[in-house]
């Protein structure tokens, strides 16, 4: 069985422990800090600690902009990994907020006038962040079971709409902000207490399926949500991801480990790549169940029900 490579854009967030322990590469895109200065979007804290970088984002966000890497720097990545043979999967962040995945296309097509007997596949999450990232981790584990290339893309594809957000953001209106939702929705994410739940959709993006009165019954309607949604939850990898928000992702944390019993939970940071575009406040669980519904409907119908019994 031929190996291959995984290559992941950025703002799949993945820790250095992660990419070492599951072999991901990681291509950063861009990040302008206020002063302007056009950086690689970074994977640590090391230069910039997390609490002043959001405290920062917080007072100025129209100050921190991000952009994804372009096609050369793409075709620059692939070629290095495919000049010896070895085949490739590029996976990118969702086609729905960024053009990340068009770049990869475009320079896998350069890549193959090159190497024409080079072989890479590219798939566009429709996720981003720790769910982007849960995916890239489950590819690597598909890979070590000894499927190949092109079998691991096939699940992929198939399972993309398997990979739930369930958690809240305190203040959606930052988000607005950024064109990941309108103005309307965020209005209800400025209420006082009021945290709006997210779940992903069919067009790579965050909606807002609920919104509970306070975090007790947030939590709460949440774990009715998890329930419905996650299958397996004793052979599953869970990430907690958070955006300046410990205390309530290690409650989450606690609470999902207590009832559901995962073969791993991990809390995960979100960094600047994803936390200039969502901001502070995240709080969600990323994890694998059942199938998304195209209108999401089905998902609404279960935060209805919890939110009555909350």
């Amino acid at each position: 069985m031929k190996q291959f490579a995984i290559l992941a854009d950025g703002t799949c967030d993945l820790n250095e422990g992660f990419r070492k322990q599951y072999d991901v590469k990681v291509l950063p895109g861009h990040i302008v800090l206020p002063d302007k200065s056009d950086i690689p979007a970074f994977l640590t804290w090391e230069n910039y600690p997390k609490e002043k970088f959001y405290a920062d984002l917080k007072k100025t966000p129209n100050d921190f902009t991000t952009a994804p890497p372009n096609t050369a720097e793409f075709a620059d990545a692939m070629e290095k990994i495919v000049m010896d043979g070895t085949q490739l999967l590029v996976m990118t962040i969702s086609g729905g907020m960024s053009g990340a995945f068009q770049f990869a296309l475009s320079a896998r097509k350069q890549v193959l006038e090159k190497y024409p007997d080079a072989k890479i596949n590219c798939v566009d999450s429709m996720r981003f962040g720790p769910g982007f990232g849960l995916m890239a981790v489950w590819a690597a584990k598909l890979r070590a079971e000894g499927k190949d290339l092109d079998e691991v893309t096939r699940e992929l594809e198939e399972n993309k709409n398997r990979f739930h957000q369930a958690g809240w953001l305190d203040d959606l209106s930052f988000v607005a902000k950024k064109g990941r939702l309108t103005n309307a929705k965020a209005f209800f994410g400025t209420l006082a207490g009021i945290k709006p739940i997210g779940e992903f959709d069919y067009n790579g993006l965050t909606t807002v399926i609920g919104k509970a009165k306070g975090a007790k019954a947030a939590y709460e309607v949440l774990m009715t949500y998890i329930e419905k949604t996650i299958e397996n939850p004793e052979e599953q990898m869970i990430f907690i991801a958070q955006t300046n928000r410990m205390p309530q992702a290690e409650k989450f944390r606690d609470l999902i480990q207590e009832r559901f019993h995962p073969k791993e939970i991990f809390i995960n940071d979100v960094f600047p790549s994803c936390g200039i575009n969502i901001g502070p406040g995240l709080m969600a669980a990323y994890y694998m169940g059942k199938p998304i519904s195209r209108d999401l409907s089905e998902e609404k119908a279960i935060i209805e029900q919890a939110l009555a019994k909350a």
